[in-house]
């Protein structure tokens, strides 16, 4: 048996974060006070393994606003890349792909090195976001893929190059934001904002009645499952 991973639990399917030390669809009129808020991070595990099913609950609930909050799983990465870490790593892929059917490659652990750090992944999806609209969250999925199916380095800028071309976001102009002070500020305020939201592992889905927060899942759930807590939420209120 596997060593435990250290960060990630496949009995529960919360990745826990580390410290931060110091076609078109007809329009449909959004609830001002309704939004669905997923906290997570593209080099989170969990996160990829749950993918399809955040995008169905988005395309289910038109009416409320979806927004990211990237989580920051290992900002800075620094854990040694031995056959440890490997293995843990391995197993745990396996246990994702098990539950969820997301597909792994397994080439990156042939790297003789590797930083598993979070943060440029997360930075991505800070930079990239004035382009997308409502594909935010496919572009998430995408950078997540293109590192757990390609096992290419998101800590490289020419890792968002395809993904850039893909979503039709001029290469050069994201990589200005990218490497910007300005977008590893917004990154790192979205990191220190989820862990003051009390959220303690990835992925989190959190629901919004303008109000009051709810946690909809203590990581990975199936669309039924969020769709069964919030439609919980939203009667109780109408109740109340």
């Amino acid at each position: 048996m596997a060593d435990q991973d250290p960060f990630c639990d496949p009995e529960t399917g919360v990745c826990t974060p580390a410290d931060l030390g110091q076609t078109a669809k007809a329009k449909v009129e959004k609830d001002p006070n309704r939004e669905i808020i997923y906290v997570g991070d593209p080099m989170c595990s969990w996160c990829y393994g749950i993918s399809k099913h955040l995008l169905t609950l988005r395309d289910h609930y038109p009416q409320y606003n979806f927004k990211i909050v990237v989580g920051g799983l290992r900002p800075g990465g620094g854990e040694a890349w031995d056959d440890r870490m490997k293995d843990m790593l391995k197993h745990h892929w396996e246990e994702v792909n098990k539950r969820s059917g997301q597909p792994f490659g397994y080439k990156l652990f042939d790297r003789e090195s590797f930083n598993y750090d979070t943060e440029p992944s997360c930075r991505a999806v800070v930079a990239a976001r004035p382009y997308l609209g409502e594909r935010e969250l496919e572009f998430f999925e995408a950078v997540a893929r293109h590192f757990y199916l390609d096992n290419e380095d998101p800590t490289e800028l020419a890792f968002y190059k395809p993904l850039c071309e893909q979503f039709q976001i001029p290469f050069d102009e994201f990589a200005k934001a990218f490497q910007s002070e300005e977008v590893r500020y917004e990154t790192q305020q979205e990191f220190m904002l989820n862990r003051q939201w009390g959220v303690r592992g990835y992925p989190t889905v959190v629901f919004s009645t303008g109000k009051e927060l709810f946690q909809i899942n203590p990581g990975y759930a199936e669309f039924e499952q969020m769709k069964e807590v919030i439609e919980k939420i939203t009667a109780e209120e109408a109740e109340a």
